[in-house]
């Protein structure tokens, strides 16, 4: 028993020797490293020829080594690089997909306020003539507002007033128009002003409009402030330098190996977690308001397809605003008749030539069909629908983009699967628990010593940022403005819009109007003399005429929810919040040949 003790004894020690011979065998030999240390563009000359004591790392296990403590330090100065390389490059790729996306949107709404403008302006040289030609600066200081109001929201342009000021302007150069027998003062003129609200002389349209421009725009323009947004935040967190804990661990884990002269190791997956969950704490904190601020975002993109759909109030507004033309027309005779009795009998005018009559200073025009199925790709090319589907897949990939950020870098070629791997001091299974994401989670990291107590001012600005944003797109999805800074313009707290909250935002109604007169009142939504509702698309151009006309074909309007609940406010209410200043250009008496 005593010799056969013995003889195991002298085989472990024979085994023990030959192991240590081996591997000390290995680093008498250093040219692998020397080859792996050059190519990464440092001296070859930094690295010994063969092993020496390790005594002096800082980072490395010590003892027979293939580094020095220069090489230690250039290694990790590598690491820290290797280690950002992978997060910049999704970072940056981030940034360039929503970057490429807000331009793809701004692009769009811009060029579609823009054929607006043209396709009014076409339509109404051919429909109305001079008539519009001489007044065709009120149209185009109407479409310069829109678009300073989707370019700087409220902060530029108070859109109900914006709009109020329009209809206004519009009635005193039409009332002129329809009454060219008689003389009015500017005195006049302000009493019409002032009773501009309960005459209602462009029926509902004014109204419905303003609700679905003010739904529209805000929509639209907070959708795209929030896609400025992203590349900014991850910009910023992207720049976030590394912690020396970091830049520690991730030394210890990319090059450590090489000073055993084992330059082909690459760390076990979980160890590897372990080193990027805590060098990256702090990003995964903005997860939260992060997924946050993507499904407001996703929110308002289905309110861009539906009720709010910018596309679908824009492209018909020559059909509307040359609706509520016909209104007034038709109804001129009425509207007059009421203006006389509360702002009493005008003077006739010595220039009217008694021969011509009230129809011959008009026009005659008739509605053309229009497809309200008709998706026009006219501006930049494409639709709202085709932007809002390619975008919402991009914002539905972006979630958790922070969070995941460790696997998706310790992932492929950079991990070694299995027990082949490097543990941090050998090539072994990893044992430690890989812990959680954020901050809070690395009091317990094994590989990274994280300050939990100093959370990244940086990190935490972007967050508080994000956390804006996402109350500015919530408002937007119930059709609210909250005015936001840009750079264009200055910044406003005032918010303002339908306040549509209820789910019958999503429900679309339809209803035509109709040829008969609308009793005046007073709309409490907003502005009084204004209005909304999402429109379909169908083209041409009302009559302008003095006095009833030839019965027209309904035109269809679609609008977005509580129409009903609105239809229950009061009717004419006497001067009730209808102080205004508006302009007082009126139309030129036109002289036509006979």
């Amino acid at each position: 028993f005593f010799l056969h003790v013995l003889k195991l004894s002298f085989f472990c020690t024979l085994v023990v020797f030959s192991v240590s011979m081996t591997a000390e065998q290995k680093l008498k030999n250093c040219n692998e490293v020397r080859a792996a240390y050059s190519s990464k563009g440092f001296n070859v000359n930094d690295v010994p020829n063969k092993g020496v004591n390790g005594a002096s790392l800082k980072v490395c296990p010590q003892g027979f080594s293939c580094c020095t403590v220069e090489m230690e330090e250039k290694l990790s100065q590598q690491s820290h690089t290797e280690i950002k390389a992978p997060v910049s490059r999704l970072s940056t790729n981030l940034q360039s997909t929503f970057r490429q996306r807000h331009d793809h949107f701004d692009k769009f709404f811009r060029e579609l306020l823009k054929n607006a403008e043209v396709s009014l302006h076409s339509m109404f040289v051919r429909t109305y003539g001079m008539m519009y030609v001489q007044n065709a600066e009120l149209f185009k200081k109407f479409f310069e507002a829109l678009t300073r109001y989707y370019v700087s929201g409220g902060a530029a342009v108070n859109l109900d007033s914006m709009l109020s000021d329009f209809w206004a302007d519009l009635l005193e150069r039409m009332f002129r128009l329809v009454n060219v027998q008689y003389e009015f003062t500017d005195a006049y003129m302000e009493c019409v002003s002032r009773h501009t609200e309960q005459l209602q002389p462009f029926g509902d349209v004014p109204r419905k409009l303003r609700i679905q421009l003010t739904r529209a725009f805000v929509a639209a323009r907070t959708f795209v402030r929030g896609l400025t947004l992203m590349p900014e935040v991850v910009n910023k967190v992207s720049m976030v330098s590394a912690s020396p804990s970091c830049v520690r661990a991730s030394m210890k884990m990319l090059y450590c190996p090489y000073c055993s002269g084992q330059v082909a190791l690459k760390p076990c997956q979980n160890y590897c977690l372990n080193v990027l969950r805590g060098c990256l704490a702090n990003q995964a904190d903005l997860d939260t308001e992060w997924n946050n601020f993507l499904d407001a975002m996703l929110s308002l993109a289905e309110r861009l397809e539906g009720p709010f759909n910018f596309e679908s109030v824009m492209d018909p507004i020559d059909v509307k605003i040359s609706e509520a033309i016909m209104n007034m027309q038709e109804n001129s005779m009425q509207v007059s008749q009421k203006v006389f009795q509360g702002c009493g009998q005008p003077k006739p005018s010595k220039a009217f030539r008694s021969k011509r009559s009230i129809k011959d200073t008009g026009f005659n025009g008739r509605f053309r069909p229009y497809s309200p199925d008709a998706r026009p790709t006219t501006a930049a090319g494409t639709s709202l629908d085709r932007l809002t589907t390619d975008v919402k897949k991009k914002l539905k990939h972006a979630k958790k983009f922070w969070s995941t950020l460790p696997e998706t870098v310790c992932a492929g070629e950079r991990i070694a699967p299995g027990d082949e791997c490097w543990n941090g001091t050998a090539k072994s299974r990893y044992e430690s628990v890989v812990i959680g994401n954020g901050l809070a989670n690395q009091v317990s990291n094994p590989d990274v010593d994280v300050d939990i107590t100093k959370p990244d001012i940086v990190i935490r600005s972007q967050i508080a940022v994000l956390k804006e944003m996402t109350s500015w797109l919530k408002a937007a999805h119930s059709g609210n403005d909250i005015s936001f800074e840009t750079d264009e313009d200055g910044s406003g707290g005032e918010e303002s819009g339908s306040g549509c909250d209820s789910p019958s935002c999503d429900t679309d109604m339809y209803f035509s109007t109709t040829r008969s007169p609308v009793k005046p009142r007073i709309d409490s939504v907003g502005s009084p003399s204004a209005g909304g509702g999402r429109l379909t698309r169908k083209r041409g151009a009302g009559a302008l005429r003095a006095g009833p006309g030839p019965a027209r074909s309904p035109l269809e309007i679609k609008v977005a929810g509580q129409e009903e609940e609105e239809n229950d406010q009061n009717w004419w209410s006497e001067g009730e919040n209808c102080q205004r200043d508006f302009k007082k250009t009126a139309f030129r008496t036109l002289d036509y040949p006979p």
